[in-house]
């Protein structure tokens, strides 16, 4: 119950009442931070997005390959994970030979932002990549664009 209201009230000092919404779109959130997964999956709710949680990368390659092609339309995934890492997870993902799996967009969040991580994400097959802490403005702009 904290927790819950400590999103709430998070959520609310960011402003999250005046984003946009998503449509249902189904989100793919691949996130081994537990409160991390709480406050993206909340503001994805917000953003009337359906979210469906991977708890790291190994997790969401298997979510995604379980699920029949065209169940996600966007996959957001942590850079760093336990079990399998955010670039391979990626690689797997584009690789697996399903409808979807070349044309999902897969969006990196990280706390780096240097151009080097960019240009890794990108490299690995991601389409985009935000910044941690994911400013819900920022967010409700990014799913704008990639589910356009």
């Amino acid at each position: 119950m904290k927790k819950k209201l400590f999103a709430f009230v998070l959520a609310g000092a960011l402003g999250l009442g005046c984003l946009s919404g998503c449509g249902g779109a189904h989100i793919l959130v691949a996130e081994d931070n537990e409160l991390n997964m709480e406050i993206l999956h909340f503001f994805l709710e917000d953003l009337n997005c359906v979210v469906t949680e991977a708890r790291d990368g190994q997790q969401a390659v298997d979510t995604f390959r379980r699920e029949l092609a065209g169940t996600f339309q966007l996959i957001l995934m942590d850079v760093m994970m336990p079990n399998l890492d955010d670039l391979e997870a990626a690689h797997q993902i584009r690789t697996m030979g399903k409808e979807d799996s070349r044309t999902i967009p897969i969006v990196a969040a990280s706390a780096n932002a240097f151009d080097e991580d960019i240009k890794r994400s990108l490299a690995s097959g991601m389409n985009a990549h935000l910044s941690k802490p994911i400013e819900p403005d920022k967010l409700a702009e990014m799913l704008s664009q990639m589910l356009a």
